[in-house]
């Protein structure tokens, strides 16, 4: 059987949350990266963070064992830069609220960065960096409210670190946004920019879109008609994703990236779908319920994990109510820990 690698030609990898964490990897994604080269899939290493340009992101990923080319690098701040360079003169100034990532990627386009708005800038834009302070957001909105364009990297909300969830772009394009009463073109995920921006430089012609995210890396894939993996190394935890709308709903789920190596089909999560590895559930009056493993089967979270998604979907797709998803889970996990071999305990932020 054709595994997901073998299967897909190009796989957009999201990094924050699926490849590293802050600066540390996450488990088993090196090893899983490489073994997917092997079975011939090309990979492009796509982000919203715009706080680094190609080559810093390219260094960080070879340290933690991921070879790759500079080129196999695709930012939003190369999304961004796109975007304003379309619509303006060359060697036109633009406003940075944001890094490096940003002025490389303006550069690069033939566009001037400055950091004041009396420098009277032809545009602006706006992305995450750990140093974007009030100076920063301020010069942006003096700018900004001149009515010269505006285009921000992305609006995610949040960004996993080690120490746990902390503040996104997307609360840097709220102070700026409260300061002026605008809003900026965004060009990240899941906006058409950014799958722009990814297909222009990959060439890819089946893309799976592989991320951690609901809002960005998955509404983005189907936006764009494409597949989605969604791993859950990242932000995603369980119930939200148990209640996600149809927008927000993978193609396919798994722990982490070695699904690559896997059969499309054993990672499978849909509405109606609801008998996976050993796991079978339902929704009974009104309750999510979830059954053991038949017996000499799994007994992963994740099976039961998608087969409560496929039985809370189709539920909830026919206008019923759901109820009982964190009690499911929970049962969920009780029952892949009395399973031999189980390989993953649930996740605690449900």
């Amino acid at each position: 059987m054709r595994t997901v690698a073998e299967t897909y030609d190009v796989a957009l990898v999201d990094l924050d949350g699926v490849v590293y964490v802050g600066a540390d990897a996450v488990e088993h994604a090196a090893a899983a990266l490489a073994a997917a080269r092997r079975a011939g899939m090309r990979l492009a290493f796509v982000t919203n963070n715009a706080a680094r340009p190609p080559h810093a992101v390219a260094e960080h990923l070879g340290r933690l064992g991921v070879g790759v080319d500079v080129d196999e690098v695709i930012t939003s701040a190369q999304a961004a830069a796109r975007v304003l360079a379309e619509a303006l003169p060359a060697g036109a100034r633009v406003l940075v609220v944001g890094g490096e990532g940003l002025v490389t990627a303006l550069t690069e386009r033939g566009l001037t960065p400055v950091s004041s708005a009396d420098a009277e800038p032809a545009a602006v834009a706006s992305g995450f960096h750990p140093d974007v302070g009030w100076q920063q957001l301020a010069e942006g909105a003096f700018a900004v409210a001149t009515g010269v364009p505006w285009v921000a990297s992305n609006t995610d909300r949040t960004l996993p670190t080690p120490r746990g969830i902390a503040p996104g772009n997307g609360t840097l394009v709220d102070a700026i946004r409260t300061a002026t009463g605008r809003d900026p073109v965004v060009a990240g995920k899941p906006e058409p920019p950014m799958h722009h921006e990814m297909v222009l430089r990959t060439g890819a012609r089946r893309p799976l879109v592989v991320g951690d995210r609901l809002d960005t890396d998955i509404e983005g894939a189907r936006r764009a008609g494409v597949d989605s993996l969604l791993v859950l190394t990242g932000v995603t935890g369980p119930a939200q994703l148990v209640t996600a709308p149809p927008l927000h709903r993978p193609t396919y789920l798994a722990e982490d990236l070695r699904a690559l190596s896997e059969a499309p089909d054993t990672l499978a999560v849909a509405p109606g779908l609801v008998h996976r590895g050993g796991f079978s559930a339902a929704v009974e009056r009104g309750r999510i319920m979830v059954n053991r493993p038949e017996p000499g089967r799994g007994g992963r979270f994740v099976d039961a994990l998608r087969a409560i998604c496929g039985a809370a979907w189709a539920a909830t797709d026919r206008g019923d109510s759901v109820a009982g998803v964190e009690a499911a889970l929970a049962e969920a996990g009780r029952r892949a820990d009395a399973e031999p071999g189980a390989s993953q305990r649930p996740p605690t932020t449900y």
